[in-house]
């Protein structure tokens, strides 16, 4: 999955698979996850949003099943 380089502080870069709604979310500390389940709208949500960390914490985190990947 191709990611993007993102501006946070918590989050490096993210990657979408629209046709299995897999939202991939790779951190500064290293580790890469998958979120399952995630609708487009949210991931282009995440990607407007001011604060990538914030709306991941508000509307990710906690609200989507997740595997680490890396």
């Amino acid at each position: 999955m191709q990611r993007q380089i993102v501006e946070s502080t918590s989050i490096k870069s993210v990657g979408y698979d629209p046709e299995d709604e897999i939202l991939e979310v790779e951190f500064h500390s290293g580790g890469v996850y998958h979120y399952v389940g995630v609708p487009p709208d949210v991931y282009e949500g995440m990607l407007a949003a001011r604060s990538k960390g914030r709306y991941f914490g508000d509307f990710i985190r906690l609200r989507y099943p997740y595997e680490k990947v890396r």
